[in-house]
């Protein structure tokens, strides 16, 4: 990591057990225990503007490798990603570092796996940060069918990754085009004209068609990028696939959560130039019901979806200023 210092000093970098196998973390300081957990296709990498900043604020900052990336192990079976064993690493993670209980943080498929830790294991998980992705809870519909109605006459994407080898075709051979590709996609300095073009896949054509031509975003620097596809080009990307592909298998998981708000305290941020919070407005709005222990709410309106990478000194700043009005 020592090429990336200019960003960030030197972390610790652990191993734990947890029901994956191991779990790959990354650690910052001392203090109550702050959890950070990345989305889809990204890295504990997502937080090195962030973890150094928590530490220096008092807080013990750690970022995993999500199950299936990094140095963390990959499970062969598909329905080894579903909801409930993503959850049970982050508690792992938690007693792994000899504490009892942390607050959890999540951007992108983070943000869903910090809401289900915080729904689910509220005795482990005081407060919750969602980024990018708001709350929204169990809902009469099965997944797959709302995803294939929402496509119209294109594919949605979650459709699109449904089938196993089928994105993982288009990805693999260029893990350095897509993923320059698909962050220049969702950034809020290189967004397509249209900015739902990425998400909606033509009948016979590639995701990668609906991304902008050669746009880099400010905080994609080589440095960050070589990072990313490093990761990719050694683990390959089906691990993070099959997250979507159990996203029916949590559906019935979680049956028992069904319409179940979170309590615990909660913290949301979103990037007013982000297609993906746009469309879940009615999800924001709804967090008064949903997140009753919604303490702070913030849009950046240049932020795109990667938004603690984007915006990393707002983030920080909301971030610590709601972690210290937090009860001890």
């Amino acid at each position: 990591m020592s090429q990336h210092s200019q960003e960030a000093p030197e972390g610790t970098h652990r191993v734990v057990p947890s029901p994956a196998g191991r779990t790959h973390l990354v650690e910052y300081g001392e203090g109550p225990l702050v959890l950070f957990v990345h989305g889809f296709p990204e890295s504990w990498y997502s937080w090195r503007r962030q973890l150094p900043a928590v530490a220096s604020a008092g807080y013990r900052a750690v970022a995993i490798d999500v199950r299936g990336y990094g140095r963390s192990s990959r499970p062969g079976a598909l329905d080894a990603y579903r909801m409930t064993e993503l959850v049970a690493d982050a508690v792992a993670v938690v007693h792994a570092l000899g504490e009892q209980n942390a607050v959890i943080v999540g951007h992108d498929w983070g943000s869903p796996i910090a809401a289900n830790s915080a729904l689910t294991r509220p005795d482990v998980f005081r407060a919750v940060a969602l980024l990018s992705i708001p709350y929204s809870p169990r809902a009469g519909h099965r997944p797959g069918e709302s995803f294939a109605r929402l496509g119209g006459d294109t594919e949605f994407y979650v459709s699109y990754f449904q089938e196993p080898g089928r994105a993982e075709a288009e990805m693999e051979p260029d893990v350095r085009g897509w993923l320059a590709g698909f962050y220049a996609a969702l950034s809020g300095d290189t967004l397509p004209p249209d900015p739902a073009a990425p998400f909606f896949v033509k009948r016979g054509a590639k995701m990668r068609d609906g991304f902008p031509v050669g746009a880099v975003p400010s905080w994609l620097t080589d440095d960050v990028l070589d990072f990313y596809v490093g990761e990719f080009e050694r683990t390959g990307l089906t691990a993070g696939l099959n997250r979507y592909r159990n996203m029916d298998r949590d559906w019935v998981d979680l049956a028992a959560y069904d319409g179940a708000p979170i309590t615990v305290p909660a913290l949301f941020l979103g990037g007013g130039r982000d297609a993906v919070t746009t469309w879940l407005a009615p999800a924001i709005e709804a967090h008064a019901t949903t997140l009753p222990g919604l303490r702070s709410s913030h849009i950046l309106e240049e932020g795109g979806h990667w938004i603690q990478q984007e915006c990393p000194d707002e983030v920080n700043r909301i971030l610590i200023d709601w972690l210290a009005s937090l009860p001890s």
